[in-house]
């Protein structure tokens, strides 16, 4: 099943939940597999199949309604770190931003958030997440922007409460 691991990746940070990623998964495959004659042989079939996930997640009894505020954690498992050159007061500091990054993502509309885990965490290109939204790519432009913008204002308020 191509781009598996990243859609389910994409799903979790969407739903916030796993069980939940995993059915949108499913489902969108299941879209995928149904529709499949509406794909253009020549065309990004991977914003296609981003596009079917997104739009399966919301209109999800999720989607719209994502409130959820648990940390996810992506892999699953604990992250590996070289044992050389960190301590371990290191690596709790690198796992509480790492936390507080989660949060802040939570923390954004939806809109937002997907807009930056296309971007930043898939590294999808503007003209995929174009496609991928069905939006024009100057809303892709000004919507990242408006989005990292308001992920730096959430970790600011996060790091001034976590100084104080």
């Amino acid at each position: 099943m191509p781009h598996f691991e990243r859609l389910y990746n994409f799903a979790c940070w969407l739903t916030h939940d796993r069980q939940e990623a995993e059915d949108l998964v499913q489902e969108t495959y299941a879209k995928a597999l149904k529709g499949f004659s509406s794909f253009q042989p020549g065309t990004n079939f991977r914003a296609w199949i981003y596009r079917i996930l997104r739009n399966a997640f919301l209109t999800s009894r999720t989607g719209l309604k994502a409130t959820a505020t648990v940390p996810l954690d992506l892999d699953g498992g604990e992250e590996a770190w070289p044992t050389d050159k960190e301590t371990p007061e290191s690596i709790l500091l690198q796992r509480s931003d790492s936390q507080l990054v989660q949060q802040a993502l939570q923390q954004l509309p939806v809109a937002y958030r997907e807009i930056l885990l296309l971007c930043e965490v898939e590294e999808m290109s503007y003209q995929e997440i174009s496609a991928a939204l069905v939006i024009p790519m100057g809303t892709v432009m000004s919507r990242l922007s408006r989005a990292r913008r308001a992920l730096r204002g959430v970790l600011q308020q996060q790091f001034a409460k976590r100084t104080n």
